[in-house]
């Protein structure tokens, strides 16, 4: 079974639009990524998928339950359920440790909470106030609380903003571990090498339909697209679009009698894909 079903998903506010008939599966134990720019319905869709929204039409099945039920069930769903907020607010005036051991009391199999201090990389903080952490501190105690569930399940959204490179590798280490033991996660991201890092298959919205759904490698024809070979010939930076790279730099590597100064070769990143699937650049 999918962790997550969607099938011809709407929801409007109004006169406006903000999902419109979407289809999507999930896979069980899949890092799914899902980018757009602001106001592409990916809040929308994320929202539903945790049950903080009703859609007006279409099927949602998460975890084998559809998050509009509430009840005695519902509150049982929501124990398998993680979920990073963008934006969180809290009591300042406790410590990281005591609020993360609050937390774990509302699950039945909470993780040891410990590990997940040290999972975030806030041993040295775990005696401090909430209300004096930095912004990246908060945004690491704000997954710990999204992670000491032990959740099935974990939505994360813009997870590592006001991560310095070295705690956004670091948490990056974090979800491929969860990703091992079984976890499915549902990110959103604006950052486009946190996607290509982590993700099995991203999905691009726009307008509140999905334009697209890859894995990063093959997303909009990546790996078929024109190579740009580029290399330096005496004071001059040449380059050329090519179909067939390896042979073109087989023939100018015969021009040049062996090294050929200055070698490139690049593919469009996903981020220039993106853009482009967007039309935020030109063809």
């Amino acid at each position: 079974m999918n962790a997550i079903e969607v099938t011809g998903l709407r929801k409007s506010y109004g006169p406006v639009d903000a999902v419109r008939g979407i289809d999507l599966s999930i896979s069980t134990g899949e890092i799914f990524a899902l980018l757009g720019p602001n106001g592409a319905g990916k809040t929308t869709t994320v929202e539903i998928l945790e049950g903080f929204r009703t859609q007006d039409s279409g099927e949602v099945q998460v975890l084998g339950f559809d998050p509009r039920t509430r009840g005695h069930v519902a509150r049982e769903w929501r124990n398998r359920i993680g979920i990073v907020l963008q934006t969180t607010s809290d009591s300042g005036d406790l410590t990281v440790i005591e609020t993360i051991e609050h937390f774990s009391g509302y699950y039945s199999n909470p993780r040891n909470v410990d590990e997940v201090i040290n999972a975030v990389g806030l041993d040295e903080k775990a005696g401090s106030l909430i209300r004096k952490l930095s912004g990246g501190q908060r945004r690491r105690f704000d997954v710990a609380l999204g992670i000491i569930g032990n959740p099935k399940l974990l939505f994360l959204d813009e997870p590592t903003t006001g991560f310095d490179p070295e705690a956004r590798r670091s948490f990056w280490a974090l979800i491929q571990e969860l990703r091992g033991n079984g976890t499915t996660i549902v990110l959103t991201t604006h950052y486009l090498d946190e996607a290509e890092a982590l993700a099995d298959r991203v999905g691009v919205m726009s307008d509140g339909q999905i334009l697209e759904i890859s894995t990063p490698s093959e997303f909009g024809g990546r790996s078929t697209s024109k190579a740009r070979v580029s290399w330096r010939d005496g004071t001059v930076l040449k380059s050329q679009t090519t179909d067939n790279p390896t042979a073109f730099v087989n023939n100018l590597g015969a021009d040049f009698n062996g090294e050929i100064p200055e070698l490139t070769i690049t593919r469009p990143s996903l981020e220039d894909v993106y853009l482009r699937m967007i039309g935020e650049i030109d063809e």
